[in-house]
This record gives C-alpha cells, sequence and structure tokens, in this order.
C-alpha cells in the first residue's frame, strides 16, 4: 500500500472522510447496482452522442461510474471482461493501419517525424511541470499530457503504477475540449450543404461474420498471450501489434462492428469511472484550472506547427491544423472526412503521433518518476 499522507509540499487540500450519506448506493444489492450503472451509462451515452460530444459512448459511463463509485457503489468490473475491452481495442487500433498510411508516411517521414517529435518534447515539458508542481500526484500528470492515444494511455498509466482515474479525466477533458476547437476550426471551411447532407450513424450495419469471428479469435489470443506474458499492458499491445502486422500484409480483414466497439468503450468508461472516490474527485476538480492552461497551450503550440507547415510546406491551413491537432486519432479522422482536406496526410501524421506515444510514454514516465519519488503515486 502506497503511503497517502499529504506531503508537506502538496497544494492540494488533506483528504476527508465521506460523509455516511455518501455510502448509500452501497447498501443496494449488487445486481441493482449494475442495473443502475448500465441503465444510467446508456442514457447519457444517446444524450452526448446526439450533441456530437466526441468519445460520447466512453465517457457517459465513465461519467455514471464516477456518480455512482463516488456515492458508495460497491461494485467492480470483472477482470475478464476489462482484458477483453483492452484486447479490442488493442485490434481496432492495429486494424486501422494500413498500406497506404505506411507508404506515406516513407513518403514525408522527416516532416512527420520531426512534427511529432516537437508535439512529444512540449507535452512532456507540461507534463514534467505538473509532476514537479504536484498539481497531480506522481506521473499521473506525465500520462495525462501525452497527445493522443486517450484510452491505451490510462491503460498503460495503470499498469505502470500511476493513478488511472486522474489520467482518465485529464485525458478526456483533453479529447473533448481538443475535438471543439478543431470542429469550430473546421465548420469555416465545412459547406453548410455537405453538412446537411451527412450519412446518418448506422450503428447497425451490416458485417462479415466470418471476419468478425477471426477477429475476436485474434482479440482472444492476444489477450492470453498478453496476460501470460506479463508485459505491461500486454492484453493491450500483443493484440495491437500483431493485427497492425497481419492487416498491414493483408492477411485479414479486421471487422469491429459498432455496436461492439460500444460496448469496449463502455466496459472501460464503467471500469475507470468505478474507480473515483470522494478524495479523487475533489483532487481531480481542484487541480482542473491548471490542467485546463496545460491543454491551451499545448492546442497552441501544436497550432504554429500548423502555421509553420503552410508557410514552408505549402500544406493547406486546415490540413495543415487537423494533422497537428493534440486530439485523437478517430476524432480528428471524423472531422477530417467531412472536410476538403488531404486525410492521408492527416492519418500519417496523427497514426504516427499514437505509435510514438505508445513507444516513448513508458519511459518518459519511468524518467519523471524517478525525480518525484517522494510523491504518492495515487490518492485513495
Amino acid at each position: 500500500m502506497p503511503d497517502t499522507a499529504p506531503h508537506p509540499k502538496q497544494p492540494f487540500p488533506a483528504p476527508s472522510s465521506p460523509p455516511p450519506d455518501g455510502e448509500k448506493l452501497g447498501r443496494l444489492p449488487q445486481l441493482a447496482q449494475w442495473g443502475m450503472l448500465i441503465a444510467l451509462s446508456l442514457a447519457l451515452s444517446v444524450f452526448l452522442h446526439d450533441a456530437d460530444i466526441p468519445a460520447a459512448l466512453l465517457l457517459g459511463p465513465m461519467i455514471i461510474g464516477i456518480i455512482m463509485g463516488t456515492n458508495g457503489a460497491t461494485i467492480t468490473m470483472p477482470k475478464p471482461v476489462y482484458l477483453g475491452a483492452q484486447s479490442v481495442l488493442g485490434c481496432m487500433v492495429g486494424g486501422s493501419m494500413t498500406a497506404g498510411i505506411i507508404t506515406s508516411f516513407m513518403h514525408d517521414w522527416p516532416l512527420v517525424l520531426g512534427v511529432t517529435t516537437l508535439t512529444l518534447i512540449a507535452s512532456s515539458f507540461l507534463g514534467w511541470i505538473l509532476c514537479i508542481k504536484q498539481v497531480l500526484p506522481g506521473t499521473a500528470g506525465i500520462w495525462g499530457s501525452s497527445p493522443g492515444a486517450a484510452s491505451a494511455m490510462v491503460i498503460m498509466a495503470e499498469a505502470f503504477g500511476a493513478d488511472a482515474r486522474l489520467v482518465a479525466f485529464m485525458q478526456y477533458v483533453r479529447v473533448v475540449i481538443v475535438v471543439a476547437v478543431a470542429s469550430s476550426v473546421a465548420n469555416f471551411w465545412v459547406d453548410p450543404a455537405i453538412t446537411a447532407a451527412a450519412v446518418p450513424h448506422q450503428w447497425f450495419s451490416a458485417f462479415d461474420a466470418g471476419d468478425f469471428a477471426i477477429t475476436l479469435a485474434l482479440a482472444v489470443g492476444g489477450c492470453i498471450v498478453g496476460e501470460k506474458s506479463r508485459l505491461p499492458s500486454g492484453a493491450l499491445l500483443v493484440p495491437m501489434i500483431v493485427v497492425m502486422v497481419l492487416s498491414i500484409s493483408g492477411l485479414v480483414d479486421i471487422v469491429l462492428p459498432e455496436w461492439f466497439l460500444g460496448l469496449t468503450y463502455a466496459v472501460i468508461g464503467g471500469m475507470i469511472g468505478l474507480k473515483f472516490t470522494p478524495n479523487v474527485l475533489r483532487h481531480a476538480a481542484y487541480a482542473l484550472p491548471r490542467i485546463l492552461i496545460s491543454i491551451f497551450v499545448l492546442i497552441g503550440f501544436c497550432a504554429g506547427i500548423s502555421v509553420l507547415l503552410v508557410m514552408f510546406m505549402d500544406v493547406d491551413p486546415l490540413t495543415a491544423y487537423l494533422a497537428t491537432s493534440p486530439g485523437g486519432l478517430d476524432s480528428v479522422a471524423i472531422i477530417a472526412a467531412s472536410t476538403n482536406v488531404d486525410l492521408s496526410f492527416i492519418l500519417v501524421l496523427q497514426a504516427t503521433r499514437f505509435f510514438m506515444v505508445l513507444l516513448f510514454g513508458p519511459p518518459l514516465a519511468r524518467m519523471i518518476a524517478r525525480r518525484t519519488a517522494n510523491f504518492p503515486d495515487k490518492i485513495q
């Protein structure tokens, strides 16, 4: 058990015991608690999705989980279910890599690596500042500052001992803000007629059952191998690497229906939310102003890089902005698909940053950990 006594220099208030009323959900039968979590998560997810909030299917269950977790809920996500969700997420990420993206990367690799490296340096510096100022405990700041791969960063942060709850809080606040800003910028280039004619989202479209079965088999096999290997986040990384190789080589077609991915996001969001306690929530609220400052500084830095691309590489402004935007790969791709931009260039930069974050995130976090060894890693 980590020492949870506040450090003398800690800038946040000392934790206090929750009031007795905060435990009232724990008096309900667990079946009733699960029913409440599922029903309310579904309702909130639909509302957020209809409001065009990014990552709605993850945020809905996470918000409901936070409310229930801070009010004494006693349910927890079964480990096999959570590991399975990680594995499916790994398959989705690996399957998003195509031969076309690799070809585009090989053509522009100096530019891509340069832009990505600058973004990682800036985000790592901001994370370091959050750590040494103890805005967030332990290494949560460096994981939360990673510019992309939000779900993967939360999972890996927990595997490396950081407080996944605060990492999730910071990551998804960043995702919402970055995508909102990117959507606003894109609206200057979007033809209203195109927006009005947009095709409605299809949750239950037809899919190849055979390819779906193969994808599930890869997810299950990768999950088992990842757990047996004892690699940090093995259930996420092993399926991702295997599927990426198979997908790029054309040996398999990864099929993950929208409704199935929605369940995956819900499991991850619910698991994160249920781990919140009143102390964690109070600390998150206390740290929010400085977290917001770091997010807007990173957005501004990336916008500055996009200006350089426009000036010296003759990239059109919207393509440059979306390519460097520190949001999620999937959210940026959705925005880009509705505008007249170079989608290939955007996906190359976003995908490269995603994998560089996965590659360099753990070493950077360990480096920060050595400099913050006297600070508590988690809040109880």
